[in-house]
């Protein structure tokens, strides 16, 4: 079968191409695509050439973020499933191309334990935020935030959802800083600090934080939040880092400890969709821009890397969705 694909073919070279699914097995579904999203964390490292290891090995497909409904189910699938939205991680199901995660595409073959349906969500399109929020979970459980005062460095998509499930989970005081006011506008931080427009020592006086999570990897914006950590805190790196550049002093004398979060873990999904299902997490504010699949896509996905008010571009594949 042949399907549409957004396609990778060099540093910061992109294009649509027709590609070729895998045959779909007994244990598989096959998703038309609704909606997929562009990552402004691995895809823009990818997109740049920045992780040049499989799977990010020209000409590939990227795309992690894809909702979309089920048309077709192999044998030993629950027929039940056809017709209904799922969101799906991505995929490998392709026969001449690569799959950097493989989900910006108009056909996916998965298989059916990859997906997570989204019975229960009004609107369907909120499945692009399972994936920021089970990461944003994760850094949750590895801090273990109840009754702590929690420092969130970055209010971009995952850092506003990382906030929200901070005070859901009963953190004392949570803290947010971001330079961009749109995002930071956005946040429903207890206290909310610009740091290019405010003195961040004096925004912050008088805190110290249990635990700090990183979700900018700016090594100036980390150094200066681990001044405001309590002895034997927590630091989380809540993205990929290429290199790790800081002070070590602060570290040292206060003896934090410091977790890299890989990634979402089993479950956490399911529990994301929970929790936007019963209005607990609020999605609606991340996604700020659409772009349809069949436009300039240079244009969108220079967009959504480089415009700050950009927190997370939807890619429109269904004129009817």
């Amino acid at each position: 079968m042949k399907a549409k694909a957004i396609v990778f073919t060099g540093v910061r070279q992109i294009e649509t191409r027709e590609v070729t699914l895998k045959e779909l097995t007994s244990t598989d579904v096959l998703v038309e695509t609704y909606w997929s999203s562009i990552s402004t964390g691995t895809e823009k490292m990818a997109f740049n050439g920045l992780i040049p290891s499989p799977p990010f090995i020209y000409p590939f497909i990227p795309g992690y973020e894809t909702v979309g409904k089920i048309i077709r189910v192999g044998d030993h699938v629950n027929e039940n499933l056809l017709g209904k939205f799922v969101y799906i991680a991505g995929s490998f199901g392709y026969e001449d191309v690569n799959a950097a995660f493989g989900g910006a595409s108009q056909y996916v073959a998965c298989p059916v334990e990859s997906i997570t349906v989204l019975d229960g969500i009004d609107d369907p399109m909120a499945g692009i935020a399972l994936p920021l929020g089970a990461t944003a979970l994760h850094f949750m459980d590895l801090a273990e935030i109840r009754n702590r005062k929690v420092l969130v460095l970055g209010q971009g998509a995952v850092g506003i959802l990382a906030v929200q499930l901070a005070q859901h989970m009963g953190a004392s005081l949570v803290a947010a800083t971001e330079p961009h006011p749109a995002r930071l506008a956005v946040s429903e931080a207890d206290l909310r600090v610009n740091p290019d427009k405010e003195d961040v020592s004096a925004a912050l006086a008088g805190h110290e934080f249990d635990v700090m999570i990183d979700s900018t990897g700016v090594m100036g914006a980390i150094e200066t939040g681990l001044r405001f950590m309590k002895f034997h805190g927590k630091v989380i790196f809540g993205g990929y880092y290429q290199r790790m550049n800081i002070d070590y002093s602060q570290a040292f004398n206060k003896e934090l400890s410091f977790v890299a979060a890989r990634q979402w873990a089993k479950g956490d999904l399911l529990r994301v969709r929970e929790l936007i299902k019963e209005g607990k997490l609020k999605t609606s504010g991340i996604f700020t821009h659409t772009h349809p699949i069949d436009k300039n896509l240079d244009e969108a996905y220079q967009q959504a890397f480089n415009d700050p008010n950009c927190m997370k571009m939807i890619l429109e594949w269904k004129r009817d969705a």
